[in-house]
């Protein structure tokens, strides 16, 4: 088999186990960058090597001789920016031509959504180093729906009446594949990946409701309330901010609007919220 020439991370996790998967189908030879190569999974064409983030040795070494990576965002933590940057000064060293990095939805230097600054920012330096990229802009996430529902049956945050196009991991998963089977077509390319509708919290809670079999609401907590109610996680603020200002962003209307490139990379249309839950295990 062909040496592999596209280097896939954050294949132990959800979104990257999924690219991998499909890179497979394709018979797409991968290599799998992950801090746990025995944690990989064992997929045909695929060799696991080992390389986190911020070990820019490792990083250089696990991508020499690739041409395109996909670059799945570092867990989030507060130092995240400077592994990114570590993680694609190392790409460039290593020879790679292309990355296409997971970014997030209305990615910009003064987002509400903390965490989409560091997208932003990100991008900037992917940018800045030459390379040829594809941002994918994934909206928050259809599987983690839901999760946004505490023990009580109750969605609470501070969103208003604001709406996200909450989008299927399956579907990003998919388009990501075809774009690293062609990566040459989607150089230069930004693409915002949503669902087929933006939903209110309320209309979430809905879905929920329908699909599980049991009462879902939703609360609209004050800002006030939603650092009060979080407290007791004991998290660093840093990260309480994250999780507030995903609220604070859809209610400041940065996460709603649909677009069609899930459709046109893929070839089927995206999967609506209630489909996705009805694919997931009771829980």
């Amino acid at each position: 088999m062909a040496e592999p020439t596209v280097v896939v991370t954050g294949a132990t996790g959800r979104l990257g186990g999924r690219v991998a998967r499909r890179l497979a189908e394709r018979e797409v030879p991968q290599r799998l960058l992950v801090r746990s190569p025995e944690r990989a999974p064992q997929l045909p064409g695929a060799t696991p090597v080992r390389g986190s983030y911020d070990d820019h040795d490792a990083v250089v070494s696990g991508l020499s001789g690739a041409e395109t990576v996909f670059m799945v965002s570092a867990s989030e933590s507060a130092d995240r920016l400077a592994q990114h940057k570590v993680f694609v000064d190392a790409a460039v060293e290593a020879g790679v031509r292309h990355l296409v990095y997971v970014s997030f939805f209305g990615a910009a230097p003064d987002a509400t959504f903390t965490l989409a600054r560091d997208h932003f920012h990100t991008e900037e330096h992917i940018r800045a180093t030459g390379l040829a990229y594809t941002f994918l802009r994934d909206n928050i996430y259809a599987d983690f729906v839901p999760d946004l529902a505490g023990a009580d049956g109750v969605i609470r945050g501070p969103a208003g009446q604001g709406r996200a196009a909450f989008v299927a991991q399956d579907d990003i998963a998919d388009a990501s594949a075809a774009i690293l089977a062609r990566p040459a077509d989607h150089a230069g390319a930004t693409y915002d990946l949503t669902g087929p509708a933006s939903l209110s919290l309320d209309e979430a809670a809905a879905v929920l409701s329908e699909v599980r079999g049991r009462t879902v609401t939703y609360h609209p907590e004050t800002v006030e309330e939603a650092y009060a109610s979080r407290a007791s996680y004991g998290a660093p603020q840093w990260q309480l901010d994250a999780w507030v200002s995903t609220y604070t962003a859809i209610a400041a209307g940065e996460l709603d609007g649909v677009s069609d490139a899930i459709a046109r990379l893929t070839g089927h249309p995206a999967t609506s919220v209630a489909d996705v839950v009805r694919g997931m295990p009771p829980r």
